[in-house]
């Protein structure tokens, strides 16, 4: 790696002038640079925009990438760096350079260490870019045996990780765009989706099994049947539409009207996204955290996950968060509730596509 980042010794003899700059976001750059070079100008994104951007910079940048965010504010991508010559390619791109301490590679890790050694049931864990830190949470249900063994593996990992404590439970939300129903149980359509030429939906992987059939009313004729669910390690499934039944690329936002969806994105740190579910209908919030591990016990993990701010409760399970006219994520789990507030998970859309060879549609 050329250029590597400044020793944390270094810079704590550096001064607080580099400290300030970075507080401050300022791009990273020579005192020289800025001095002899003219500045480049930092894009105006929307949050699918500047996702796409993220992606491309972090295969781009390799080891020198460090995670990424977006600055819903200012409108711009702020791509964690290592080292001068990654700065000078973000900009050129136009996004906006920050020098951090760890490279994504510390911090990935730092997660598996937490797999190794803390995957305790009530435990959750993601990527921060803000932070620069692996952000370590633990629910009501972690007791204090456990959470002194999670402290002490959070404590090992030094500045890549930090720990804390949410008020709810972390769980499946059982039961969530339009309601879909198979048995006794109830969840939430995702996105329509085109497979092979024929129409389905994806949906959450907990929501059922291969082979069950689901409705779009309790007790009704079936309209499709799951021909693929993934779930624990993933949260997503296929169901495959059978007859005519009406399926437009949209979401219900519940009052009257919908939002086309013609795309799905990546997620991105601070994108402000939107959660349709058939208990709590429609809310708002952003994007917290990528690469998310969540402990919900009895053995169920999953990985890869997008955190939010975003409120959910049962019955929302599957249900769409997207961003604009772009798919972002299904509801897999968390914490709390629309009235108290906390945490909800989100398995990434592209990935489901992905693996079932299907596109919005």
């Amino acid at each position: 790696m050329k250029h590597r980042r400044i020793p944390t010794r270094r810079a704590a003899v550096a001064g607080g002038a580099v400290v300030a700059l970075l507080g401050a976001g300022v791009t990273f750059q020579t005192a020289n640079a800025s001095e002899e070079a003219p500045r480049i100008p930092v894009k105006t994104l929307t949050a699918p925009a500047a996702a796409a951007l993220a992606v491309t910079l972090d295969s781009s940048l390799g080891g020198d990438a460090a995670g990424a965010y977006y600055d819903a504010q200012a409108k711009h991508l702020v791509v964690n760096v290592v080292d001068e010559a990654a700065a000078d390619a973000v900009r050129k791109a136009g996004g906006r350079a920050r020098l951090v301490e760890h490279t994504l590679a510390e911090l990935t890790g730092a997660r598996q260490t937490l797999k190794s050694r803390a995957t305790i049931p009530g435990t959750s864990w993601a990527v921060d870019p803000v932070s620069n830190k692996v952000v370590v949470t633990a629910d009501r249900t972690v007791g204090k045996a456990d959470w002194e063994k999670l402290g002490q593996v959070v404590k090992g990992l030094g500045s890549r990780a930090e720990l804390k404590r949410t008020a709810g439970e972390f769980k499946p939300f059982i039961g969530g765009g339009d309601a879909i129903h198979s048995g006794g149980g109830r969840c939430s359509l995702g996105f329509n989706v085109v497979k092979d030429g024929s129409p389905h939906f994806i949906t959450a992987g907990h929501c059922g099994e291969q082979g069950s059939q689901w409705s779009d009313s309790r007790g009704g004729a079936a309209i499709g049947t799951m021909v693929d669910s993934r779930f624990p390690g993933d949260d997503f499934a296929l169901v495959k539409y059978d007859g005519d039944t009406a399926h437009p690329s949209e979401v219900n936002l519940y009052n009257g009207s919908s939002q086309a969806i013609t795309t799905a994105v990546e997620a991105t740190v601070g994108m402000k996204v939107t959660r349709s579910g058939s208990t709590t209908q429609v809310h708002e919030g952003e994007v917290t955290g990528l690469n998310a591990t969540v402990n919900y016990g009895n053995g169920q993990v999953v990985e890869g996950l997008i955190q939010t701010d975003v409120c959910a409760e049962p019955g929302d399970s599957g249900g769409s968060l997207f961003s604009g006219d772009a798919a972002v994520g299904l509801t897999s789990g968390g914490s709390g509730d629309c009235s108290a507030g906390g945490e909800t998970f989100f398995q990434p859309v592209t990935e489901a596509l992905s693996t079932f060879g299907a596109r919005i549609g």
